[in-house]
């Protein structure tokens, strides 16, 4: 072989591992850019929730809530739109999953929490799916099934926050122990996949976590609520107040 061939052929490796190396950083930034959004959804979900605290309407509080996390997370799946060339190109999804899978579980994460305050369950495959295809139903990109399973995985520990943090909302108690059921089971399903998918197992460890510190709260309000004899009503009055007084001594304390 001249040496003009093997240049040739050295100069077309050095253009693929560059073309590799840029599209990598791109979807790097790109996935960055998708969880720090996913985050501030989330964020926003929980803060809706708690500003409309004073609502008699559990129910409108929380569809207004899942309304503004839908319209915020259009921003991720328009971000999601403009990396379809990226990763259909010659199937490179398959090739960059890694770079992308970090970004779509944090989403998975933020779609899941506004899916269940509207629904009150975990958003199907197919939703997530469609969350992520153009008006035609046509995928951007692949949805793997342990994309979908991690990122309902991290949903629970925002199930915990929603559950204790919601314990000032007059009927609080009775959703505490609605997420501590609805969390219970879907450890236990998730479980059965842990063999599956190895970065599972991991996940499943901070959801019993999750779940202990649900339980914890909900045996708490318990073994409390048996010791007055008083009106449901009265007992959601005395839990919210304890709640609320607790957040502005801390918000003092912070101050100081």
């Amino acid at each position: 072989m001249a040496s003009s061939d093997i240049r040739t052929t050295f100069q077309s490796f050095r253009d693929d591992i560059d073309a590799y190396n840029d599209r990598r950083e791109r979807l790097i930034k790109a996935s960055r850019d998708i969880t720090n959004l996913s985050k501030k959804t989330i964020f926003l979900l929980h803060r809706l929730v708690l500003e409309n605290a004073e609502s008699l309407d559990d129910r409108e509080v929380y569809l207004a809530a899942a309304k503004k996390g839908y319209e915020k997370l259009r921003e991720v799946q328009n971000a999601y739109a403009g990396l379809r060339a990226e990763l259909l190109e010659a199937d490179m999804f398959w090739r960059y999953e890694r770079q992308v899978s970090p970004g779509l579980q944090e989403y998975i994460e933020a779609l899941s929490f506004a899916w269940y305050l509207e629904h009150g369950s975990l958003i199907p495959f197919s939703e997530v799916q469609k969350s992520i295809s153009d008006s035609d139903g046509k995928a951007y990109f692949p949805l793997t099934v342990a994309d979908y399973l991690l990122g309902l995985s991290d949903l629970t520990g925002e199930l915990m926050r929603f559950a204790i943090s919601g314990l000032s909302r007059k009927g609080g108690r009775k959703k505490a122990m609605e997420v501590c059921a609805f969390v219970r089971t879907c450890k236990a399903d998730f479980d059965r996949f842990t063999p599956f998918i190895y970065e599972l197992r991991k996940k499943q460890s901070v959801t019993t976590q999750s779940l202990e510190k649900i339980e914890d709260t909900v045996y708490a309000i318990c073994v409390r609520s048996s010791e007055y004899d008083l009106p449901p009503e009265m007992l959601d009055d005395i839990v919210a107040s304890i709640s609320q007084s607790s957040r502005s001594k801390r918000g003092d304390e912070d101050e100081e």
